[in-house]
């Protein structure tokens, strides 16, 4: 049977859009709570019947029946991205679990090596639900407002099942969608461009790569008739200088969100720039130190996640992700009551190291650029990419935009400068080394560039 002839799964749909989606509106924290409370039991009763989950819990001698709530969920083991990836397929969902139905998403991960989970039709659907929350906080409606989406359309991205092979279609029969674009992220930059000034959105969103590229070009003199009142940024780690070059190039603000493939919807950013306000309904985030203790509010720890909904494969004190993040105390921002995060402070396979031990954080050194580029009041570069070769060598790839090369500060100025804040971040004893490129190559696995490389070895 179509799930969509279903009255009881179209009722669920219904309460999904009208009441989970205001939820973080209407309830404090406590109650906000007792919902991860009841929410918690729930997923972990059904974990238990997942032969990954089962085969852990046994070993760490836990049972559904100890999981209360919240408070309780340290009891559980943390699985990792290997856990998943070494049990798939059968060992990631209940045993008669009728895969042909559902959803199989995947993710290539820093290792490059396929993330395969599997997602029933309530999952993805949570997807777009945080899509129409994050929306509203922003003053938008997914119904009026004009939205053009760069995303991956590729079947097995989440992208694709949420907004081609879920809902969306079956929305369109009876309302009209005609304020929603998706491109494909794969399309020429100029094509792309093309359609954007064409449909004329009010809202742009796509992953920060993609929205500088788009700048870019907004900056060369294409898309002249694209009038934002803001950007969504997702995907990726948004750092500073990405955002100032964008916001100058379309006038308008970022707005930045932070989703993953395993965990859904997870937060969105204050629209004061306030920190991100997490989605504390869909899920619940630790945030750990080396001996996996909790850190106190303010301090950056790596981030072990639980999704609190769906079937197919769960995501209970996920540790894959390798996001270092920093909690903040909760607030309450326009009636909007939820547990905060202070930034996403990138993978923890990107710290930066130096000779005396210690690990910087990737954020304290993509803002240089964008520092240097407004103490100086010229935007000269374009792009750049930052490649740790040794513990004291560092290397900066840049690409000037030759139109304002020889205007205001010089080149030379500027790197110089870039060089000596490095420095000051990491160690006078760290070579730092500006190449000026033509281009910067992409990571094949990932189709994006990545802002900071390693080639230091795991330990």
């Amino acid at each position: 049977m179509n799930q969509f002839m279903n009255p009881i799964f179209l009722f669920r749909i219904l309460k999904g859009h009208l009441i989970d989606v205001n939820r973080i509106w209407r309830n404090d924290i406590d109650q906000l709570r007792r919902y991860q409370d009841k929410s918690i039991r729930k997923i972990v009763n059904y974990a238990y019947t997942v032969p990954l989950y089962h085969k852990k819990y046994k070993e760490y001698n836990v049972h559904p029946d100890d999981i209360k709530g919240i408070k309780d969920i340290h009891k559980l083991p943390l699985i990792s991205k290997e856990d998943i990836r070494d049990n798939y397929p059968d060992g990631i969902i209940p045993k008669g679990y009728n895969k042909e139905k559902d959803f199989i998403l995947s993710t290539s991960g820093s290792t490059g090596k396929p993330l395969f989970i599997y997602c029933d039709l309530y999952t993805i659907i949570r997807y777009t639900e945080g899509f129409v929350r994050t929306l509203k906080a922003y003053g938008g409606n997914w119904r009026k407002t004009k939205i053009l989406l760069i995303i991956d359309m590729k079947p097995g991205s989440i992208e694709h099942a949420a907004f081609t092979s879920s809902i969306s279609p079956f929305i369109k029969k009876f309302v009209p969608m005609n304020n929603l674009k998706y491109l494909h992220v794969g399309e020429k930059s100029e094509s792309l461009i093309k359609q954007i000034n064409e449909f004329n959105p009010e809202i742009l969103g796509s992953d920060p790569p993609v929205l500088m590229k788009m700048a870019f070009l907004k900056n060369q003199g294409l898309g002249k008739d694209i009038n934002l009142k803001s950007l969504f940024s997702a995907g990726s780690m948004l750092d500073k200088y990405t955002r100032l070059y964008v916001e100058k190039a379309f006038n308008a603000k970022i707005l930045d969100t932070y989703g993953t493939t395993e965990a859904g919807p997870v937060a969105f950013e204050n629209p004061e720039g306030d920190g991100y306000h997490v989605h504390s309904d869909f899920v619940y985030m630790e945030f750990l130190d080396d001996d996996q203790k909790p850190v106190p509010y303010g301090k950056p720890g790596h981030l072990a996640i639980t999704r609190l909904y769906g079937k197919g494969t769960p995501i209970i004190r996920y540790t894959g992700l390798e996001d270092l993040i920093t909690p903040i105390e909760p607030r309450t921002y326009n009636g909007m009551t939820t547990e905060m995060i202070k930034y996403i402070g990138g993978r923890s396979l990107e710290l930066i190291h130096t000779p005396d031990g210690r690990m910087i954080s990737p954020f304290h050194v993509t803002t240089i650029p964008a520092s240097v580029m407004n103490d100086f009041n010229s935007y000269k570069i374009n792009q750049f990419q930052i490649i740790q070769h040794k513990v004291d060598k560092i290397e900066v790839k840049v690409i000037i935009d030759e139109k304002l090369r020889n205007i205001g500060p010089s080149v030379k100025e500027i790197l110089d400068e870039i060089i000596k804040r490095f420095q000051d971040v990491t160690s006078k004893d760290v070579e730092i080394v500006i190449n000026e490129v033509d281009e910067i190559e992409k990571d094949v696995r990932l189709d994006l560039v990545r802002l900071v490389v390693t080639k230091l070895k795991r330990p």
